[in-house]
């Protein structure tokens, strides 16, 4: 696949190659696009026929990009006489300048062409190509495109408006130009988009969305989103280079739901620009201590599509947290489940930890108050829908067997669990770490009932709840003679035996005793699952153990910064610190970006991670990433009204300080130093 190029603004978002263009693509997301729906499918430039050629392109925005470029191959020997400036910008809507500089004496006639088109598709449909069940037509005006979609009341529609006059047909424009000695020629094309409903009306309208920024309010956004963050300032160029790029990153990533008019953010280009409940969670979790203004949109929205009934459809039942929220045509006409969609089991009980987690930093004691009724709900769906088999785990199979997903946990893949010599289970599957979020959140809500609900004998309860749990979870889950736990149990009860990632989430929720717990550290960071770049998602001699395996032995960041805060959490700081420093690595390779997943080859075999190639890049958990990692390097940990700083900073690292840390404390500074391993690291 050939190198590309994305710009975004939250869901909004452009993907062309390195000339700008944008080339029809059935089964990959190249295009513009906005709620699902690719509104460009064609757009390409040319210069009396010829395609161009990029010198260099100029992506340091996210929401900007230039492209220059030059007719033809450029060679060693032949000075271009013309030249051309693409400059791009994505602020809800799509505007593009095109320049063409003459670069010689003599007055220069050209024909600059820009073919565009649209083939409206949802982003499942470029996954799974099908037929167009609407009508597609084109409208030529004086200066101006439209495109156009229609299937009954679903209306979709672009239009291309320019400044300079010039030949408008059904397929793009055609500008005769004639530029004089040394002279420019430009023109700035408008892309506006059309989201059209019953009535001909945008829904965008009611709710009073700001549908297109220039690129000034944009850079005042940005500045105004990284004045928030605490500032970080460290003798690791990789830390801080990560550090900005993920405040940016879920800066980019945000978008205004249709649904709720609130800012939330998206999961990861190209495939999931829209609200992800587990990934929106962890993501949450992870920038809490630095961007603590994410949460309460996410909470309230996730509150708000919370699932009231049995819908088989939408894997929906009563007290759900939803998986997926689509706005694109197939959810639309419900050939996919998508709006919204509830096919994940851990969503639930992360909905109480992050509401907990949320009201331990800020104090933010309203909106747990106002979240009691939909966080009981939650964890009454743990002991009843979420236990198919009644034995006091959460299980998961889909009710929907025609495109519901398989795996409803976080490695949903459909060959993401198996048994250690390869086999998949049957369904139900009850994965571990599903029960350690259960674990946790009976723990959470215990805290919330206690403190804040008035109902003392319902924490009694839960906390009783969670003791059995953790009892019979160590009892069925143990694997005695490889001394780790299952990934799974399997619909007879029986151990799913393979060793995998997943044991590292065990040690965050915290159901793991302490006498197992230096057992565990030690298996993520052994050679089976530990590549030197990060944990392996699956260990190297398990039977579906792939390096390129999406979640079969890649490595990914997300997944890593839960098991270094959980190493964190039972007092394995050097762990810790090795998974923390092993990403920060990684993240130099990226440009600071981490991205999806990357390869699980070991690090002896290269000097750099390997790119998994169709992994998400931005991708909020992976942004999110970063931030995780200095929140368990400092230390951080809220008690009471203060904020616990206890720094462990691998050797080499040498300062952390982040200045501002918001909180219920107001604002406090951390610092940390590496020391070499024999010292004691002192208070900061």
């Amino acid at each position: 696949m050939k190198s590309l190029v994305s710009i975004l603004d939250g869901n909004t978002f452009v993907v062309s190659d390195r000339s700008g263009d944008i080339d029809p693509s059935p089964d990959f997301p190249t295009g513009f696009f906005s709620y699902d729906t690719r509104f460009l499918s064609t757009w390409q430039l040319t210069l009396d026929g010829e395609r161009l050629h990029p010198l260099s392109v100029d992506d340091v925005q996210y929401f900007e990009s230039r492209y220059f470029l030059v007719p033809g191959e450029p060679t060693h020997y032949l000075d271009a006489k013309v030249s051309v400036i693409r400059h791009r910008i994505i602020g809800g809507s799509f505007d593009e300048q095109v320049a063409v500089l003459n670069h010689s004496g003599e007055p220069t006639e050209l024909t600059v062409r820009m073919e565009m088109g649209s083939d409206f598709a949802d982003l499942f449909e470029i996954k799974n190509p099908q037929r167009k069940k609407g009508r597609t037509c084109a409208v030529v005006g004086e200066n101006h495109l439209l495109l156009r979609y229609e299937r009954q009341n679903f209306r979709r529609e672009v239009n291309i408006t320019t400044s300079e006059p010039g030949a408008i047909d059904e397929h793009g424009m055609t500008f005769q130009i004639t530029i004089p000695p040394h002279g420019e020629w430009s023109t700035r094309l408008h892309l506006k988009t059309n989201v059209l409903g019953a009535g001909g009306r945008d829904f965008r309208d009611s709710l009073r969305m700001e549908r297109s920024r220039s690129k000034e309010e944009l850079e005042r956004e940005l500045g105004q989103w990284l004045s928030q963050a605490p500032r970080l300032g460290c003798d690791c160029e990789p830390l801080g280079s990560a550090y900005r790029r993920s405040l940016v990153d879920l800066a980019a990533l945000r978008y205004t739901s249709i649904t709720f008019a609130t800012q939330l953010v998206t999961a990861g280009l190209p495939w999931f620009m829209t609200l992800f409940g587990r990934d929106s969670m962890f993501t949450c979790l992870q920038a809490l201590p630095f961007l603590p203004q994410m949460v309460p949109p996410t909470l309230r929205t996730l509150a708000g599509i919370q699932g009231t009934r049995v819908d088989d459809f939408r894997d929906e039942e009563p007290g759900k947290i939803l998986h997926e929220l689509r706005y694109g045509e197939s959810a639309g006409f419900e050939e996919q489940p998508h709006s919204p969609y509830f096919g994940s089991a851990d969503s639930t009980p992360l909905f109480v930890i992050l509401i907990d987690e949320y009201e331990r930093w800020s104090g933010d004691t309203d909106l747990v108050r106002a979240l009691e009724w939909q966080a009981r709900a939650a964890l009454d769906w743990i002991d009843s829908y979420g236990d198919l088999l009644g034995t006091g785990y959460i299980w998961y199979e889909t009710r929907n067997p025609v495109n519901g997903l398989e795996n409803q946990c976080w490695k949903d893949s459909p060959d993401a669990i198996s048994y250690a010599d390869g086999r998949l289970p049957d369904f139900p599957r009850a994965t571990c770490e599903l029960q350690g979020y259960a674990y946790d959140a009976k723990i959470r809500g215990a805290r919330l009932a206690r403190l804040f609900w008035n109902d003392p004998a319902y924490a009694d309860r839960l906390e009783r709840e969670a003791a059995e749990l953790k009892e019979r979870f160590n009892r069925d889950f143990w694997i005695p003679d490889g001394e780790y736990y299952a990934v799974a149990l399997d619909a007879d009860g029986s151990q799913v035996d393979t060793l995998s990632s997943n044991i590292g989430h065990l040690l965050w929720s915290g159901i793991v005793p302490p006498d197992r717990a230096a057992k565990v550290a030690a298996h993520l960071t052994g050679p089976r699952l530990f590549s030197g770049w990060g944990v392996r998602t699956l260990a190297t001699d398990a039977g579906r153990y792939n390096p390129l395996g999406y979640h079969v032995g890649t490595v990914w960041p997300f997944d890593n910064s839960i098991i270094a805060w959980g190493l964190w959490r039972y007092g394995f700081r050097d762990e810790a610190g090795m998974i923390c420093k092993a990403m920060i690595d990684a993240a130099r390779f990226f440009n600071g970006r981490l991205p999806e997943a990357f390869a699980g080859y070991d690090r002896s075999r290269t000097t750099y991670p390997v790119q998994y190639p169709t992994a998400c890049s931005p991708q909020a958990w992976s942004a999110g990433t970063p931030l995780l990692l200095l929140r368990v390097l400092l230390g951080l940990e809220p008690h009471g009204e203060h904020l616990i700083i206890n720094p462990a900073v691998p050797e080499g690292m040498g300062r952390i300080e982040m200045l501002d840390i918001p909180g219920r404390w107001g604002r406090v500074d951390a610092l940390g130093r590496s020391r070499p391993q024999r010292e004691v690291e002192t208070e900061p």
